[in-house]
């Protein structure tokens, strides 16, 4: 099973990297789908066939492992905007939204996004969803000076909260040097409703429900490779 996972992670990058052209700016996600997506990228780099492309790494990681590739980097406050992104999703709705974070990087993530004039998301096909919150918690990154008001504040909108760590015990850092509250609200009937409650919180740097951000998803799994785009009900094949 993991084997097909990974596979199908390959097949979603691979597809998705069609849409990076010559001369693009692009954003790089962080994450293991997302890994694929720069493996590909690079490849196509030294063979020639992608050509004066510049990249914004969305972690610290990301942009360490791009440059021991040769990708070209650069950063926003040089190209503020993007010709697209390819990013993973942890979890993925029939509207397209989307809960993200998992490895960490969610605010330079969004930022990217945001930053970005097409979002396209790959991930396997395990990743769909008919709630967000079914399968997955909501990570939201606190700064360290008010962590301890903003875990009350969350469980009180009914959360199961927990303080990532590392594998190793200690505390999880972001690359800016906060905390991750990985948040279980169960199956969430209004993740938009929940987004504007975090995002009144002084605390709270930013909160992995990524919103009406994905202009395209496109999956992997048994049935092929679907390309879904938010504006149509009906993915296509590829």
């Amino acid at each position: 099973m993991v084997d097909e996972v990974t596979e199908y992670k390959r097949q979603a990058a691979r597809r998705a990297v069609q849409f990076v052209k010559n001369g693009m700016v692009i954003g790089l996600g962080h994450g293991s789908t997302a890994h694929f997506a720069m493996l590909e990228i690079a490849q196509r780099i030294r063979e020639g066939r992608l050509k004066n492309i510049l990249v914004v790494a969305c972690s610290l990681d990301v942009e360490r492992q791009a440059q021991q590739r040769g990708i070209p980097l650069t950063t926003l406050n040089e190209h503020p905007h993007l010709d697209l992104t390819i990013d993973g999703a942890d979890e993925i709705d029939p509207e397209l939204n989307l809960i993200k974070g998992g490895g960490g990087a969610l605010l330079r993530e969004k930022i990217v996004a945001q930053a970005s004039q097409r979002e396209i998301i790959i991930a396997d096909a395990t990743k769909l969803s008919d709630r967000l919150g079914s399968r997955w918690a909501v990570p939201v990154e606190v700064v360290p000076f008010g962590l301890r008001p903003e875990i009350q504040f969350i469980e009180s909108l009914g959360a199961k909260v927990t303080l990532r760590k590392t594998q190793e015990g200690t505390l999880f850092k972001t690359d800016q040097g906060n905390y991750i509250l990985d948040c279980r609200f169960g199956p969430l009937d209004h993740p938009a409703q929940l987004a504007e409650q975090l995002e009144k919180r002084a605390a709270i740097v930013e909160h992995g429900l990524f919103i009406d951000m994905a202009t395209d998803v496109i999956l992997a799994g048994p049935e092929g490779v679907r390309h879904h785009r938010r504006k149509s009900a009906t993915p296509t094949r590829d």
